[in-house]
Parts: structure tokens; C-alpha cells; sequence
């Protein structure tokens, strides 16, 4: 599996243009930037720094242990087991929905009709989030950590069998094996 896989990375091999060290450090800048962003819009979205929604739902387990919320169009569910921590969040028609057992941790948001999903266990850590309307799906088990975020249309995967990225504005990372897949 290729450390980048995106439909540029592949137009731009396909290329043969320029010196290989030039387009190493191109994608490199480019790679930076699109983590940068994605980063930081997924940070600001759960601290509080996005657009303000009509609906917005949060769900968190424990204290409940089967927590789910239901606010006009957008809805979530969090389930965490043994001492497992998970929690969700949603917005404008998004759908969230976090799992975590024997020690996971999994967060979860999704707006704009997007769906984001997360499980996790064995002190394993997966966040995903769906923005606009794309798919993002993390899991982690046994000390793993991934992140996925799906912009509008696209769609994002990041687990223990590898990363996917597909469409604009997608990105996944498995931070304990070091693959990553950037679309857009």
C-alpha cells in the first residue's frame, strides 16, 4: 500500500514532469497543508468553533451506558462498556454513533448529512468525523489510534486493515502503523 494514495499523488507520477526531488517536496507541502486544514476544521468543530446549527445532539457513555439522542434531524448514540469511554455529536442531519470497550476511547461528530462511526477497545483510541455530508469510519483496538475526517461527498476509513480515502476533502491516518491516505 502506497504512503499516499490520492488521485493527485497519482496524476502527478503519471506526470514524469520536473526533478523527483521537486515533486517529493510538493506533495510533502501539499500533504502538510491538507492535514493542517483538516486538523484544524475537525478541532474547531468540537471545541465549539463552527457554525452555529439548528439541531445540534451530544451523547456520551458512561455516565449512561446506552446514551441516545434524537433532536430534529440530526441524531447520535454512544455505547461504552467494561471502562470504555465513548462519545458523539451531531448536527443539520448529521449521524454519529461511538463504541468503545475494555478501555477505548471513541469520539464521534457529524453535520450536514454526514454519517461518522467509531468503535474502539484495548485501550485503542478512534475518532472520526463526517463534515458536509461525507462518511468517516475509525476503529482501533489494542493500543491503536486512528482519525478519519469525510468532507461533502467524500468518504474516509481508517482501522486496523488499513486506510481509504475516496473523493475531495478525505483524510484517514493510523497513527500506530503510520499509513495515511489523503483525498482532494
Amino acid at each position: 500500500m502506497p504512503l499516499i494514495s490520492s488521485a493527485w499523488s497519482r496524476r502527478s507520477s503519471a506526470r514524469g514532469n520536473g526533478t523527483s526531488g521537486n515533486r517529493s517536496r510538493a506533495r510533502l507541502a501539499r500533504t502538510g497543508a491538507v492535514l493542517t486544514a483538516g486538523l484544524g476544521l475537525a478541532a474547531g468543530l468540537v471545541l465549539g468553533g463552527g457554525v452555529a446549527s439548528a439541531a445540534p445532539v451530544s451523547c456520551v457513555s458512561p455516565p449512561l451506558a446506552n446514551d441516545i439522542q434524537v433532536s430534529d434531524t440530526a441524531s447520535c448514540g454512544a455505547q461504552a462498556v467494561d471502562a470504555g469511554r465513548a462519545q458523539a455529536g451531531a448536527a443539520d442531519s448529521g449521524t454519529a454513533v461511538s463504541v468503545a470497550a475494555d478501555n477505548g476511547y471513541t469520539n464521534t461528530y457529524a453535520n450536514g448529512f454526514g454519517t461518522a462511526l467509531g468503535a474502539s477497545r484495548g485501550n485503542g483510541q478512534a475518532q472520526a468525523f463526517a463534515l458536509g455530508g461525507g462518511i468517516a469510519r475509525a476503529g482501533a483496538g489494542d493500543g491503536n489510534n486512528t482519525f478519519a475526517v469525510a468532507g461533502y461527498g467524500a468518504g474516509a476509513t481508517a482501522d486496523a486493515n488499513g486506510v481509504n480515502c475516496v473523493g475531495l476533502l478525505s483524510f484517514a491516518i493510523n497513527f500506530s502503523n503510520g499509513q495515511f491516505c489523503i483525498a482532494g
